[in-house]
């Protein structure tokens, strides 16, 4: 089956990468995973960009809770997503799949500076770009790095991978009640508040006309099932 979407922008939490059982930052075998799930989908063609956080490793709002300046303490969660998108790099390339780190804050000797016109020669080449280090500003999070990037590169959408299927409008978790939007629109999205993703990217989003595929990490081939156009999750239009 041919991919519906050709150039995607895939929004990847830290906690994503967690190890649950022992409490390490980075589980090996989750990294595996996903970098064999994101090969399948890299060999059908579908041009691939990562935005990974960092709340496995340390985020800035619980960081301002615990005393440490909200700026400070931004910085300091845009560093842990540099840790984390290094482990994916490393990941993916055991599994042969050539990639290349963007950082918007310069570390030259770790990853490249983003530079726009060289993401989008990366992805014609054939290389999943892995965008860290958020916008490089603080007060913004990595669901608004996401928005960002997909705007500029002209991604055709967002997978925002989370631990539940899709959006709710209640914690399913905590709510036996709770209701599954199998589609939702930008503006009902953000008046409801709903917490999947910020108000700022859902804005960029809406603005841009980019859909967001709202979905389920932890099942297996949920990746390749949202390029190739399967209803899975809850589409934000």
């Amino acid at each position: 089956m041919n991919p519906k979407y050709k150039r995607i922008v895939l929004k990847l939490s830290g906690e994503a990468l967690k190890d649950a059982v022992n409490g390490d930052a980075l589980n090996p075998s989750i990294l595996k995973s996903l970098a064999l799930e994101l090969k399948e989908v890299h060999d059908m063609g579908v041009q691939i960009c990562v935005v990974v956080g960092g709340g496995n490793i340390f985020r800035g709002l619980n960081g301002a809770k615990s005393g440490v300046d909200r700026t400070t303490g931004d910085y300091m969660g845009m560093l842990a997503t540099v840790i984390n998108g290094l482990a994916l790099m490393n990941a993916l390339e055991g599994e042969g799949v050539p990639v290349r780190v963007q950082t918007a804050i310069p570390m030259e000797k770790i990853a490249e500076p983003f530079i726009l016109r060289r993401a989008v020669r990366h992805l014609e080449k054939k290389r999943i770009v892995i965008f860290v280090a958020g916008t490089g500003n603080p007060y913004f999070s990595t669901d608004t790095t996401a928005a960002l990037r997909a705007s500029e590169i002209g991604a055709d959408c967002i997978l925002k991978a989370t631990k539940v299927d899709g959006i709710y409008n209640k914690d399913p978790n905590k709510f036996p009640d709770a209701v599954k939007y199998e589609t939702i629109d930008y503006l009902e999205a953000i008046e409801k508040r709903l917490a999947v993703m910020d108000s700022t990217a859902f804005s960029l989003c809406m603005d841009n006309k980019i859909p967001i595929i709202v979905f389920n990490m932890n099942e297996s081939g949920n990746v390749k099932k949202a390029v190739e156009g399967h209803a899975i999750g809850t589409l934000v239009k």
